[in-house]
């Protein structure tokens, strides 16, 4: 296993099994056609993520759509057989409502990150169906495991803490996907024949609410979820009073992902429960720094 890295991160992958190159950005087509000669699949992970404040979209499209573009070009010309895209869930919109999304539903993205995704996508269809290349493209969602940031690790302090939560009146459903189970299918769509040409979203076993994650968080902690009322409306108003909108829409809405053409397709299924991916991360981020 090779891994592909920026200037300065070779140490970082070096800790894990294979070998590390580095080049210096997405820009250098002669490096990464250096960098992928003699392999036989490109795994894609590199890309601009959400920042605060928000690049401009002009950012967005240059180093994910055109990067993948570059990226997809240089395998192709050394002869890499398939090309998997890791994109996001946020391709096929911000929220369900009464059905989770599938792979096969239209794209509907909502934001600059998204619009940037969609176009990478596209862009690896375009050059892997002018070389002959094989592509694939999975989309997960909100990604937690050891290292995890942003609002997980958020809601994994307040609940160490034992501060009340005014959210047990949320009744949402939101598929996360475990870095395992991640990785795992990640694994299968990189060797699998029946991956060619498809896009696949990954999910662990079963969506969890709001409320019910805080309870899985809290059952790891060896913690009780201190849980309150507090009717949804009045939530998203004060989300909105306090200029955080978004933060709140994504602990009341809903966004539930099938896995089910990676079932069918590729027969998989996430190995680790979502009770045993929370607390698996809880655990290491909470190993000797007890509250």
């Amino acid at each position: 296993m090779r891994r592909v890295v920026r200037p300065g991160r070779s140490t970082v992958a070096g800790d894990l099994h294979g070998d590390a190159v580095e080049i210096p950005s997405l820009d250098d087509g002669r490096a990464l056609e250096r960098a992928f000669a003699g392999t036989h699949a490109v795994l894609h992970l590199a890309g601009l993520a959400h920042a605060i404040p928000a690049p401009p979209e002009a950012l967005y499209r240059a180093v994910n759509a055109a990067g993948t573009r570059r990226a997809a070009t240089a395998a192709a010309a050394v002869g890499v057989r398939r090309f998997v895209l890791v994109s996001t869930i946020k391709v096929n919109g911000e929220r369900t409502a009464g059905r989770p999304f599938e792979s096969s539903d239209a794209p509907a993205p909502q934001d600059a990150y998204a619009r940037s995704k969609l176009e990478a996508e596209s862009a690896l269809e375009q050059v892997a169906s002018s070389t002959g290349m094989e592509w694939a493209v999975v989309r997960p969602p909100l990604v937690y495991g050891p290292g995890v940031r942003a609002n997980f690790e958020r809601l994994v302090r307040v609940v160490q803490h034992g501060w009340p939560l005014p959210l047990a009146s949320i009744e949402n459903r939101r598929t996360m996907v475990g870095v395992w189970n991640l990785a795992d299918l990640l694994g299968r769509v990189l060797e699998h024949p029946g991956a060619s040409g498809r896009v696949f979203l990954a999910g662990d076993d079963r969506p969890v609410s709001t409320p019910g994650l805080i309870r899985l968080i809290a059952r790891a902690l060896g913690r009780p979820a201190r849980l309150l009322r507090c009717p949804v409306p009045w939530l998203e108003a004060a989300g909105r009073a306090a200029g955080r909108r978004e933060l709140v829409a994504r602990l009341v809405e809903s966004l539930e992902v099938s896995t089910a053409a990676a079932a069918h397709e590729l027969d998989w299924g996430p190995p680790v429960p979502v009770e045993q991916g929370v607390a698996r991360t809880v655990h290491s981020m909470t190993a000797g720094n007890p509250a």
